[in-house]
């Protein structure tokens, strides 16, 4: 596909195409949507398919990587609509990794889940929002219609929370 060979990019996409939508989709939500992200994603391998090294990982996670980062662009994008805190656990558990790893990472993505669902709804919101979304304070303020001070202390404190929550965590499995 490097080399530029349009069969060798129709092999890729039917090999593929079913993990990069399924990612897409439990990102994005929407399967028009999650089908503009698909193929954005390997618009994005074809144009840089040549920057790929073996080394770094499989081609399956370089993709869903790329694939990743298409829906977090179209996610940015369309910031006025609602988002969904547990889109991240999707996200986070994403990546290509060996099964231990995987095994690793549905355990951390159980305990995510359960230590945003600890946390008052609004400091939730603005955790995810800044963490993953890339939202600054100001447009959290904005998107939950609160002073700056309000949208910086709810990141602040949801955080602070999160940290105890792993801290506590960590000191029990010692």
């Amino acid at each position: 596909m490097a080399a530029g060979d349009p069969q060798a990019a129709t092999t890729f996409v039917r090999r593929y195409q079913s993990r990069v939508y399924g990612l897409a989709a439990a990102i994005v939500g929407r399967s028009a949507t999650a089908d503009d992200v698909a193929q954005e994603a390997f618009v994005r391998a074809w144009r840089f398919a040549g920057g790929y090294d073996a080394r770094r990982g499989s081609v399956l996670s370089w993709l869903l990587t790329i694939a990743r980062n298409a829906a977090i662009d179209t996610i940015r994008l369309r910031r006025d609509q609602p988002y969904d805190p547990d889109i991240l656990l999707t996200v986070l558990s994403a990546d290509e990794a060996s099964d231990d790893r995987q095994i690793e990472q549905l355990a951390d993505t159980d305990q995510m889940r359960t230590a945003l669902r600890g946390l008052p709804r609004e400091q939730a919101a603005a955790v995810v929002l800044a963490t993953f979304y890339g939202f600054s304070a100001r447009e959290i303020a904005e998107r939950e219609r609160v002073p700056l001070g309000t949208a910086k202390t709810r990141i602040r404190l949801g955080l602070a929370r999160l940290r105890d929550h792993f801290e506590v965590s960590d000191d029990k499995t010692a």
